[in-house]
């Protein structure tokens, strides 16, 4: 056998020993404990503490990121202590190799990062995206989950985010517009709905009245006749109750233009 080939194998051999592997398998689930021990530390708080559950939000995301990529360093350096030599030898074939294996989570991993500094969106936002749309519950080394209105939780790559477009409802505010559709006849009283409407939207519990209230309307074509569509555009306070307060509105605004006898479209 080759002399540096048999000195490689050597070296290989004292970085591997079982000690040592099973130091570093200790050592990776004393770092996943601890994430996880930050985890659910920061739900606890955002109970207690549900202003600053963004914050919370964010901080826990950045901790994993620090906590993960130093932690494995430190792992691999201090605990397998490869020499210098061998790291060199080893390191350009190994890298051509895993590039090519693992290209598209090399590419996540380094969007991940473009994510966190750049901040299209943090966590806690109402994002939508390629068809998906939700409360973003975490960004991580590789992915991004989603959270959809129906309690589903999507896994995106993060290399997703950097070339298709993301759309943000909140941007790290609590409170978010929420769009709530009406259709009238064309020959309705348009501006008693609209106040009738306006008096449902800041009588909800879920209304956030530090921020304007506004209507809109547009005459569209509704299946087979026209229609005017109002549109009544209010601030919920809280994104966790964007669902509730569509439904507070449509139920309450049904039943007071029907009451008020409001012309609704119906079909020729």
């Amino acid at each position: 056998m080759d002399s540096s080939v048999a000195e490689q194998v050597e070296i290989l051999g004292t970085i591997l020993q079982p000690s040592k592997i099973a130091l570093l398998l200790l050592g990776a689930w004393l770092l996943w404990f601890i994430n996880n021990l930050a985890k659910k530390l920061a739900d606890r708080l955002m109970l207690n503490l549900p202003s600053y559950r963004f914050l919370l939000l964010q901080s826990v995301t950045l901790f994993s990121f620090v906590w993960y990529l130093g932690g494995f360093y430190v792992l691999v350096v201090g605990v397998l202590d490869p020499p210098k030599e061998f790291i060199l030898a080893l390191g350009g074939s190994a890298v051509v190799a895993v590039g090519f294996a693992l290209k598209d989570v090399a590419a996540s991993l380094i969007a991940g990062l473009i994510l966190l500094f750049d901040r299209p969106f943090q966590v806690g936002d109402r994002v939508s995206f390629s068809g998906v749309y939700g409360e973003i519950t975490s960004i991580g080394l590789r992915s991004v989950r989603i959270k959809t209105l129906d309690d589903n939780l999507v896994t995106i790559p993060n290399a997703s985010f950097i070339t298709d477009v993301v759309s943000s409802g909140n941007s790290g505010a609590m409170d978010m517009m929420v769009v709530v559709d009406f259709h009238l006849a064309m020959d309705a009283d348009i501006s008693l709905a609209q106040q009738l409407l306006h008096e449902v939207v800041i009588t909800s519990p879920y209304v956030y009245l530090k921020k304007n209230i506004a209507f809109t309307c547009k005459e569209i074509a509704l299946s087979d006749r026209l229609a005017i569509r109002v549109q009544a555009k209010a601030y919920v306070f809280d994104v966790h109750y964007e669902s509730a307060f569509c439904s507070d509105i449509t139920r309450r605004g049904e039943i007071i233009l029907a009451r008020e006898n409001i012309k609704r479209p119906v079909r020729s």
